[in-house]
């Protein structure tokens, strides 16, 4: 299947729910890139044991198509004060919901209960803010179907595979938010900017208990 060995189908036929899938990427190293930018495979993913939001939500994408669902996945594309975000999306009883990768206390998993890719997006609004407090997402992709990349392997090869991200940034995507709206948006308050600074795992370090 796919070109997976015996071993990787074993794995992902037992992750057979969002819910599994999102607790096996929690168990994963966040990838700091110590060397330089990184877009790694499933396969690369699976033997470094480490990932970031891409990669993860690449990943969780081809566990989702094991298991007879479209590996799509939706780019959160913010203002240049920030980092865009990748999550991946399935449907369960015609709502959506998300699976994400992140070192943060935010912008994680979602419960399949949205009834439209916006109404999931903007699930991830409020959150989504810097150091300053400042919201900074503007806009969001469609759902886009890894299996467009098939012919490069995406699953199983061992190269890099920018041409996922390349795609995403390129894509057609839907703003949020109109000028006015933009100008009269309140800044996440201290105790939110605090909680912010929440991180999973800290550079050369072991997974916080």
């Amino acid at each position: 299947m796919y070109g997976l060995t015996k071993e990787e189908i074993k794995l992902f036929k037992r992750l057979n729910t969002p819910v599994k899938i999102q607790d096996f990427l929690d168990g994963f190293k966040i990838n700091f890139e110590e060397e330089g930018d990184t877009c790694m495979s499933p396969r690369m993913v699976l033997k470094e044991r480490k990932c970031h939001c891409i990669e993860g939500a690449i990943l969780a994408a081809l566990i989702l198509r094991v298991n007879g669902h479209p590996p799509l996945l939706v780019d959160l594309e913010a203002n240049s004060r920030d980092f865009d975000h990748v999550i991946t999306v399935f449907k369960k009883d015609g709502m959506w919901g998300a699976i994400t990768k992140t070192n943060h206390a935010v912008l994680r998993y979602r419960e399949p209960i949205y009834g439209s890719i916006r109404e999931l997006v903007m699930s991830y609004f409020h959150e989504y803010f810097d150091d300053k407090g400042r919201k900074n997402l503007r806009a969001y992709s469609l759902p886009v179907n890894l299996s467009r990349f098939d012919g490069i392997g995406w699953m199983i090869t061992e190269d890099e595979v920018w041409e996922i991200p390349e795609f995403l940034a390129e894509v057609k995507h839907f703003p949020i938010l109109i000028k006015s709206q933009i100008h009269c948006l309140r800044r996440a308050d201290a105790v939110e900017i605090e909680a912010g600074k929440i991180v999973e795992w800290k550079e050369n370090s072991k997974k916080k208990k």
